[in-house]
């Protein structure tokens, strides 16, 4: 009841500061944790790092090499920014034995550890293995599989868990909407997995509930998403989300959880009362799981582009530790987001 408590208390507190955004930064500012960026060649990563320090969201190391990122950034105030070069750092060698011994069973080389150590990406994800960092965000200039790719060799997924998966934090517009009763959502699985099997379905709903409480600070009621509500319609889709329902609801009985639910039963009391008289979830959800990469994603860019609601991720969950994509179109005031929770995924 303690932990439900900190987490609604942490609800207000996102209220009564404005935005999400400026509360998940806070946050961060905290934990004072170490993040590692791998990207110093763009100037996006470059003031985003500044950024970071400045308002002392997370500690930063940038790679690249010092004196190029300097001198084609002049303007900005790199102080207390740690800039490490991984073809010259002195750590070098001690990742390579790192990596060679994690892929060696792959058949790697020593000498191919040596040179793919020396990628700023496996890089920054050795150090993160090695506990030197305590999370790490790329992709600015890079495709989501250089990012990810690092992460499943060197990082892997967490205890217990079989598949890396990534929701959305979907804040309502300015005067908010009146189906949104904590002032944010959050989607999955909306830009990682094209395809699940129910038991993947239902690790994701679990994961993304967690996160909802950890970053969001909400205190999550889960929809499992389907074109039918409670048996309304038959069919193998259907029977999909039925199954993870089952299985979610079997491994995390203290969530909740309800599915299946097609979206206005999810999140309008009206229909909800016709369609799922007996959920306590449908009509108040605040977390809604696709069924699959197709959907969410669909979804997401509706209520993005017709709803007016900012959409902040994809978001990673599911690795060892925390490492976060970002899209190559973003700007410096979303690898900051990004950098802050990643902060926030960290376990102490």
């Amino acid at each position: 009841m303690a932990f439900l408590d900190k987490v609604k208390s942490l609800g207000r507190k996102i209220a009564e500061s404005g935005t999400i955004v400026e509360t998940i930064k806070k946050k961060a500012s905290e934990r004072n944790k170490k993040i590692v960026l791998c990207e110093g060649e763009d100037p996006r990563v470059v003031k985003a790092a500044a950024e970071c320090v400045e308002d002392r969201i997370a500690r930063i190391v940038l790679l690249g090499d010092p004196a190029l990122i300097k001198s084609r950034n002049p303007e900005v105030d790199l102080a207390g920014v740690e800039i490490v070069d991984p073809v010259k750092s002195p750590k070098l060698n001690d990742y390579a034995n790192l990596l060679y011994e994690l892929r060696k069973a792959k058949g790697m080389t020593e000498e191919q550890a040596l040179e793919q150590a020396k990628d700023p990406t496996f890089f920054g994800a050795l150090m993160l293995k090695a506990g030197d960092v305590d999370g790490l965000v790329s992709g600015a200039c890079h495709s989501t599989a250089n990012t990810l790719r690092p992460g499943l060799q060197i990082i892997k997924t967490a205890q217990g868990v079989k598949a890396v998966s990534s929701f959305m934090l979907m804040v309502p517009p300015a005067g908010g909407n009146k189906y949104v009763e904590d002032d944010l959502l959050v989607f999955a699985d909306c830009g990682l997995n094209p395809t699940y099997t129910a038991e993947g379905l239902a690790e994701c709903a679990i994961a993304t509930a967690k996160s909802a409480m950890d970053i969001g600070g909400l205190d999550p009621r889960v929809a499992m998403l389907s074109f039918s509500t409670m048996g309304s319609a038959k069919h193998d889709n259907v029977t999909l989300v039925q199954e993870a329902t089952r299985i979610a609801k079997e491994k995390a009985p203290e969530l909740a959880l309800e599915g299946e639910l097609q979206f206005d039963a999810a999140i309008v009391p009206e229909v909800a009362a016709l369609k799922a008289p007996d959920s306590k979830v449908a009509g108040h959800a605040n977390v809604f799981i696709f069924p699959d990469l197709q959907a969410g994603n669909i979804g997401y860019k509706i209520a993005e582009r017709l709803g007016g609601f900012q959409a902040i991720g994809p978001i990673c969950q599911g690795f060892a530790k925390p490492l976060n994509d970002l899209s190559r179109g973003c700007k410096a005031a979303d690898i900051v987001c990004a950098v802050a929770i990643t902060a926030l995924q960290v376990v102490d």
